[in-house]
């Protein structure tokens, strides 16, 4: 996803903090919080590792999209520009609620103007007849949680008001579909045993993330979905590109990742989250949905 992407990193990490302190990646800005709610409880190691350690609890427990909605997605100003959005208050994001002073400022980047191939035209285009909350042709428009509303030609974001229409930053009106690896694995002592911690006495299950170049902010190695492109092949496609492409290897060892990789992807692996990202991003005309995937590399190599 080189198209919303900065310069990232895989680095050491030392964890010494709680769950509700861990950052959102940027580039397609996936709160590590709701996606890992799961996982529950971070825990941290001496250890400098290229894993974030936590413990495991009940994986059938969800993150609830509703709470807590329209954080991030009221940044201002709007990311990579100077227009300040309008404010929204807390009471009034929900559409149910009637707002008739409601003038949202409109935005779309020039780049999504430009018109590259993974950004649909402006509404008023000609030839352009978007089939919303359907699979049209190669795009897909429907949205993971359900249907959403069409106002005077454009997608309603179904999480209520955020001060900006348009689409800002993002290619597609209406849902903008991404993919998140969570790449899993037990911590384990040089005999290959599974480590507890030591008030606890739980193993500490560990994951993979990256460290944002540009803002310093740790990240899933997730992207945006491509246009007619599967789910799982975006899942492994972005974990190589920004996880395993910014690592110092030779290409022997590349190769050997790349065969460790593909059997990781091939593999039983179950579904973590999936629906709305409260995105700095997002717009009353266009938002991020993501899915979060989990793949469990139980030898831990």
């Amino acid at each position: 996803m080189a198209r919303w992407c900065l310069a990232r990193t895989v680095t050491v990490v030392s964890l010494t903090v709680t769950l509700s302190a861990v950052a959102v990646r940027y580039p397609s800005c996936r709160l590590l919080h709701p996606l890992l709610h799961p996982f529950r409880e971070l825990v941290y190691s001496s250890v400098p590792t290229h894993w974030f350690h936590f413990y495991p609890v009940s994986m059938l427990s969800c993150y609830n999209p509703n709470e807590n909605v329209h954080n991030k997605a009221h940044t201002s100003p709007y990311p990579g520009s100077k227009v300040e959005r309008s404010k929204v208050p807390t009471d009034k994001v929900g559409w149910i609620v009637e707002w008739e002073d409601y003038k949202p400022v409109e935005y779309t980047a020039t780049s999504v103007l430009a018109g590259p191939t993974w950004a649909d035209p402006q509404i008023s285009a000609k030839n352009f007849s978007p089939k919303f909350n359907e699979k049209d042709e190669q795009v897909e428009r429907r949205s993971l949680s359900g249907l959403y509303e069409v106002e005077n030609g454009r997608p309603r974001n179904p999480s209520g008001r955020t001060g900006l229409v348009g689409r800002g930053l993002l290619g597609r009106w209406g849902p903008n579909h991404a993919a998140d690896p969570i790449i899993t694995r037990w911590k384990r002592d040089s005999s290959g045993n599974k480590i507890a911690h030591p008030i606890s006495g739980k193993n500490i299950l560990q994951f993979v993330a990256i460290k944002r170049k540009d803002c310093g902010e740790w990240a899933i190695p997730g992207g945006m979905v491509d246009s007619g492109e599967k789910i799982s092949a975006t899942l492994k496609r972005e974990f190589s590109e920004e996880a395993l492409n910014s690592l110092q290897k030779s290409r022997a060892e590349k190769e050997e990742m790349e065969k460790q990789m593909n059997r990781l992807f091939n593999q039983e692996h179950f579904v973590v989250y999936k629906g709305y990202v409260d995105d700095p991003r997002n717009t009353d005309n266009a938002w991020i949905e993501t899915e979060a995937v989990n793949y469990h590399d139980e030898p831990g190599g």
